[in-house]
């Protein structure tokens, strides 16, 4: 009986309907079909002329065209190749199994060692979390890094961005934050990153204490771009999982911006209009769901979220710049003038934030912030005329006490490598602005 049973239910369960379609035009990035009868986001499979299957995700619906964008090279396509639907949208395989591993945006290991064993599969896109069910940001995110957890302190379920040209050291500082931090659980997604630039980062920037609590995604540059898109989805889904078992999880994310820009790629191809820099609207709409996917949940756990944002031609006005601090809890602004005088990380606090800071920080940790804050814009404001040597020592007493500690402050700012307990930065921090 139990045999007949299980036969019943996989009989129920069989597709046995065979939904086809037919390849009419293959351009640039996208395939046009003539059929089959499916869903945007569900994926196919095409068979090219020589029998090779290639998976595709369905990005366009028009009339009795379908739009496909491949996960792989398209060479081999041509008209009149079949397209069979899976029935199925887009999965990723997640569960502790995935921890130490290096995997692609379909789960398949990428660090030469067998297929990683999971607990489960997970949709790639989830709705976001009720936002009267999220807890309020209550608790200190430790990173590491002194002036980012004395001046910029980040709570645990917070989404921040770290802003910068290219070149400016954004890769080492999250590779700094990721070995360091306070977490369960990190999962790293590398999207559109330099094939060289994966293994330097995991090995150098990681290295084996970071890689062993966490799980690295990675699509390169060369890829196509709904397999960049995917690879940021399955960490999403990933983190998602950890958090919804209690984990304390930082995903970060290198970068957003090239994101940003795969999902342009589709849009284009998929014959959305391109509105300011030649990105589509669904750039604009598809941001603040990736952002509202992290942040805290009811069951105790949380997704804090770094997200590294390159900023073209170091124009921080730029669409998906501006965009972002617009959706971000806060953003942390790496200085191309600070890297130059060799001052890492090039924090520029001045230009940065945190919108949690005055709920988890104490109050006495708030007014020397504050304090500090000061001091910086106040030299900041007043560098000009003293390089050129137009300020007379004595005229402003409050200047000259900053002037007094501005090489104890920058040298606090600096911080070659290692971690520092946020306690013991305070403690440092206090020191140098008492004048010790």
């Amino acid at each position: 009986m139990d045999r007949l049973a299980t036969l019943a239910r996989r009989t129920l369960a069989a597709d046995l309907v065979r939904r086809t379609g037919r390849v009419r035009e293959v351009t640039g990035l996208a395939i046009e079909a003539a059929g089959p009868d499916v869903e945007v986001g569900e994926v196919c499979v095409v068979t090219s002329r020589a029998g090779v299957p290639v998976p595709a995700e369905v990005v366009a619906l028009r009339g009795g065209v379908v739009t496909l964008m491949p996960y792989a090279a398209a060479a081999g396509l041509a008209v009149g190749c079949e397209v069979v639907a899976s029935g199925q949208p887009a999965r990723i395989g997640v569960g502790t199994g995935l921890l130490g591993r290096v995997i692609d945006g379909f789960g398949r290991p990428l660090d030469g060692l067998p297929l990683p064993v999971v607990a489960a599969l997970r949709p790639l896109k989830s709705p976001p979390i009720n936002p009267m069910r999220r807890p309020r940001i209550a608790r200190v995110l430790e990173t590491g890094i002194r002036s980012v957890d004395t001046l910029l302190t980040l709570g645990q379920g917070q989404r921040v961005g770290i802003f910068s040209g290219s070149g400016v050291g954004k890769s080492t500082l999250l590779g700094q934050i990721a070995r360091h931090v306070k977490a369960d659980v990190n999962v790293i997604a590398l999207i559109g990153e330099r094939g060289r630039e994966v293994r330097e980062f995991i090995d150098k920037q990681l290295g084996p204490e970071g890689l062993r609590r966490s799980v690295v995604v990675v699509a390169t540059s060369d890829q196509p771009a709904v397999t960049r898109l995917r690879a940021a989805h399955a960490a999403l889904s990933i983190a998602e999982h950890f958090r919804d078992q209690g984990s304390q999880v930082l995903l970060t994310m290198d970068s957003v911006t090239r994101y940003a820009m795969a999902r342009r790629e589709i849009g284009l191809s998929a014959g959305e209009p391109p509105t300011a820099r030649g990105y589509t609207p669904s750039v604009f709409a598809e941001l603040p769901e990736l952002c509202e996917r992290c942040g805290t949940a009811a069951g105790g756990g949380s997704i804090s979220a770094l997200l590294t944002v390159l900023v073209e031609g170091d124009d921080f006005n730029e669409p998906i710049a501006d965009g972002l601090r617009a959706i971000l809890d806060g953003h942390v602004v790496l200085s191309r003038r600070l890297a130059q005088q060799a001052h890492y990380p090039a924090i520029d606090v001045l230009h940065s934030v945190s919108r949690v800071m005055t709920d988890v920080a104490e109050p006495a940790h708030a007014a020397l912030a504050a304090t500090v804050m000061r001091t910086l814009a106040l030299l900041e404001r007043c560098r000009q005329m003293v390089d050129i040597g137009a300020y007379a020592p004595g005229t402003n007493l409050e200047l000259d006490r900053a002037l007094a500690l501005q090489p104890a402050l920058n040298e606090f700012l600096r911080q070659a490598g290692g971690s520092v307990p946020r306690r013991d930065a305070l403690a440092a921090l206090a020191r140098v602005m008492a004048g010790a």
